[in-house]
């Protein structure tokens, strides 16, 4: 079992120890610690798809309401806002394995309510709202610990790199899953084999990671949600973090509007169910592949540089929609969208740069909360404007204003960039002193 005394073959080698030929993600598994948090991610992120599936599956067998059923989903953005504004202040308040681990145990404990034959549809929805609410303090107080664990520097920005391919992997791979699991058993048995993957990921994150002191003390003097909206406050009020966060939020409102209206284009366009998932996988692809070869073949320096251009035309391929586009064209836009993501992991460096230590979780629960609200948000935006215009034209609209807004937010970023910032960069990760090429 992990002590608080580092072991000094698991201290994550960054900018004095880490090989100058170094590139990819061998060295972050080489961390000990990095390796149980990967694999307690991808057993949370398989159980939290699959309960989506079962779960909606489970309320449409018990009501025969189409609404019911869609809103199941639809429950697992909502909460992300306020679990994420509200509850903020836990991530810095306690230790971060203490949090990771409890929030696995309370999803393990919701999931285990659902399966009962007597939990009414209503009860199943709130459980459901409670293990979205508790998701963004768990993602914000990993990406924080992530920092603890790997150092600030390029290990960290490998290692974000790798849990977002995970997560775009298993929305790809765990819907695969799901749908196996429930042509064999029950929607409720199912849902147990999901609890099962959150106690493992509890298990892993206990025994496998080290006890590390809280952040914030929580002097005694403030509550919980106290802490949590001055913490949110805190972090916005800054020019700098609140433009860094909005290139977080801004590129992913816009680009779901062709995922939100997938099945309308499909259907203007007069294709079946096969060019449909198609296009559905296209952008996840898109952005894999170019996050592994960001991750792997660029230095940090690179990466760095390619933020500001990637996140301004991460969204033109979209305006492509505007000629109707048959299927290969369309999927084809869809990849370099999807490509364009890759801004994120320069942009993750200067995020945990800009952010002060004390505050570290708070902000990155922020973060995630944002995200994945607006991302709701911006779904919500492109059905309510495909109910008035040509759905083709939503989504080529949603390419240019998406493109306009990101582009006045680029030229913000870059007037709050600290003065010799790439210097920074490069002194710290210590990779690009010695390399000649990309």
């Amino acid at each position: 079992m992990p002590t608080d005394t580092p072991n000094p073959a698991d201290r994550p080698r960054d900018a004095t120890d880490t090989p100058p030929a170094s590139r990819g993600y061998g060295p972050v598994f080489a961390v000990r610690e990095f390796r149980a948090v990967f694999a307690a991610h991808l057993l949370s992120l398989l159980g939290v798809v699959v309960t989506e599936l079962a779960l909606t599956v489970l309320v449409y067998g018990l009501t025969g309401s189409p609404l019911l059923s869609a809103l199941t989903f639809a429950l697992g953005l909502l909460p992300y806002l306020v679990g994420g504004t509200l509850f903020a202040g836990v991530a810095d308040r306690y230790p971060a394995r203490r949090v990771l681990v409890t929030c696995d145990l309370i999803c393990a404990g919701c999931v285990t309510v659902m399966v009962l034959p007597g939990t009414p549809v209503g009860g199943l929805l709130a459980l459901r709202c409670v293990v979205a609410a508790v998701s963004p303090v768990f993602t914000g107080t990993r990406m924080a610990a992530l920092a603890d664990i790997l150092g600030e520097g390029d290990l960290f920005v490998r290692g974000r790199s790798l849990l977002r391919i995970v997560s775009q992997s298993a929305l790809l791979a765990g819907f695969g899953a799901g749908g196996v699991l429930l042509a064999v058993l029950s929607p409720r048995g199912a849902i147990v084999v999901t609890a099962v993957t959150f106690l493992c990921s509890a298990a892993l994150l206990r025994l496998g990671t080290r006890d590390r002191p809280a952040r914030s003390d929580g002097d005694g003097r403030g509550t919980l949600l106290g802490e949590s909206l001055s913490g949110a406050r805190t972090v916005l009020a800054d020019r700098r973090i609140r433009g860094l966060m909005l290139l977080f939020w801004l590129p992913p409102m816009f680009v779901v509007a062709p995922e939100a209206l997938a099945a309308p284009y499909a259907d203007e366009i007069g294709v079946g169910p096969v060019a449909l998932g198609l296009m559905m996988c296209a952008m996840p692809v898109g952005q894999i592949a170019a996050e592994l070869y960001v991750g792997t073949a660029l230095t940090p320096r690179l990466r760095s540089l390619i933020v500001l251009p990637a996140a301004a035309a991460g969204l033109l391929p979209l305006m492509v929609y505007g000629f109707r586009p048959g299927t290969v064209a369309t999927a084809l836009a869809l990849v370099l969208a999807g490509a364009g993501g890759a801004y994120v992991i320069g942009l993750d460096q200067w995020f945990v740069e800009a952010v002060p230590e004390s505050l570290r979780g708070r902000a990155m629960t922020l973060l995630t909360a944002g995200m994945m609200t607006l991302q709701g948000v911006g779904m919500a935006l492109a059905g309510l404007a495909a109910e008035f215009l040509p759905v083709h034209q939503v989504i080529a609209g949603a390419g240019a204003v998406g493109a306009i807004c990101v582009l006045l937010l680029v030229l913000e970023v870059r007037r709050t960039a600290p003065a010799g910032r790439g210097i920074r960069t490069e002194v710290r990760d210590g990779a690009d002193q010695h390399m000649t090429s990309g």
